[in-house]
């Protein structure tokens, strides 16, 4: 079996020999009981990890090492973290927009997966009775101006191509000849797990929002056409197989025609059946058992979701509630399939949620229980842990692909891009709740 994370340090030109990572150790966050050997780095920016090289980023994660066992040389063999086949039912999801924080060179926009392997350190990883699990806001190229940043123009991530690939603001060219996209995925994947992170990406399903591209041209995509449809579950299942094993749809409420009065996507969308036999061929042609599909707003008919295939639902309750959240809790109880989710932030942020706010969804998300085992999925977004900085907002950068650079240096748009002294503290704030978590 090919080491894939020898191969990405070889491809940067580092050694694969590891070392313990100082800067880790002075920003180092552990669970309270659990014999503190869950970790991970917090009281921290961004771009002071995204500023460090690919080897620095492995020896922090190697660190961190969950068993207290420092491997000098990456493992050939990692698993994913074990959460049974329902895990998706109960996890903690954090979308994190891995195109808004790619590097941005003049127009050009690249290597956003490199810097979300450099962020990985710093996202909490699972607790004892549930997952925690990263969602990729891009993984297939955009429609409007792949590889492009394109100031406030439109450039949005909710409209994506098929059959050629993935998109250029995600993966590093300057290394594709030595270890390919498809292998840059697989390695960010394996680093998650290692972290004892689950993965998943989002996806669309508004038949407008999606094209089909050949060599020579591109087809607008049908959902009545066969061929489309089997380029869907292969392009979805060929993801499964590189290590995700989450699959976030927008748009899934409207699945079957559903509530469309309330529908803001563009394009039919599958039927009900169409999108049973979708989830039910990507969990069969991928040989997962552990696959999870989580319905954006899927969740007031929650035997119609559960029936579909989806076992999480979102935005049917914030966690500014604590004891109704506790009361949906026990509600659920009894279903280990499905269960709608506390939402903490979603994509379609537009701002006007205090920190404080803020902080206290997440303490409801974590904690809103009589049993951990038992507890609600939630969802949260990249802005909930590392916030960004206050003239932009978490939709905004899902619809456009705007630098925040000021060309001092190579490192400014991620350090524009976040907040400043408040967003350290902040982020402070967020390690120290899920310390209290992580070992429930």
């Amino acid at each position: 079996m090919e080491n894939y994370i020898n191969k990405l340090l070889n491809a940067y030109g580092e050694s694969i020999e590891l070392k313990t990572d100082e800067f880790t150790l002075k920003h180092l966050y552990q669970s309270i009981g659990c014999s503190f050997q869950k970790k991970w780095i917090s009281n921290i920016l961004p771009y002071e990890l995204t500023k460090r090289s690919i080897k620095e980023a492995v020896n922090s994660i190697m660190t961190m090492s969950e068993g207290d066992k420092f491997y000098s040389t990456f493992p050939d063999k990692i698993l994913t973290p074990d959460y049974g086949d329902n895990w998706g039912r109960f996890a903690n999801y954090i979308e994190i927009n891995n195109r808004a924080i790619g590097n941005m060179n003049k127009e050009r926009c690249c290597c956003g997966l490199i810097n979300t392997i450099k962020l990985l350190p710093a996202v909490p990883p699972s607790a004892k009775s549930w997952a925690n699990c990263i969602i990729l806001s891009q993984i297939f190229p955009n429609i409007y101006g792949d590889g492009y940043n394109k100031g406030n123009e439109e450039n949005s991530i909710y409209g994506i191509k098929l059959n050629c690939g993935y998109s250029e603001n995600i993966i590093s060219n300057e290394i594709k000849n030595k270890i390919s996209p498809e292998e840059q995925i697989i390695a960010f994947n394996t680093l998650a797990h290692f972290r004892g992170i689950k993965t998943g990406f989002r996806t669309i399903i508004s038949e407008d929002q999606l094209k089909i591209a050949y060599a020579n041209r591109e087809e607008n995509f049908r959902w009545h056409n066969d061929r489309h449809v089997e380029i869907y579950i292969n392009e979805m299942t060929k993801l499964m197989k590189l290590g995700f094993e989450a699959m976030f749809v927008d748009s899934a409420k409207h699945i079957g025609g559903y509530d469309m009065g309330n529908y803001t996507g563009v394009g039919a969308l599958p039927d009900y059946k169409l999108a049973q036999e979708i989830f039910h061929e990507i969990r069969v042609k991928s040989g997962k058992t552990t696959i999870c599909f989580i319905g954006e707003k899927s969740t007031d008919d929650f035997n119609r979701y559960e029936n579909m295939g989806l076992n999480a639902g979102t935005d049917y309750i914030t966690g500014d509630d604590f004891d109704k959240v506790k009361e949906l809790c026990e509600q659920f109880k009894y279903n280990r399939n499905y269960a709608p989710g506390v939402e903490i932030e979603n994509d379609n942020y537009g701002g006007g949620i205090t920190y404080e706010q803020r902080l206290k969804r997440i303490k409801t998300a974590l904690f809103a229980f009589n049993s951990a085992s038992d507890k609600l999925p939630s969802f949260m977004q990249m802005n909930d842990i590392f916030p960004l900085r206050h003239d932009t907002d978490t939709h905004k950068i899902m619809m456009e692909n705007r630098s925040y650079s000021d060309n001092s240096d190579k490192h400014s748009h991620i350090k524009n891009l976040f907040s400043g002294g408040d967003g350290r503290k902040y982020n402070h704030s967020v390690g120290e709740l899920f310390a209290h978590a992580l070992c429930l």
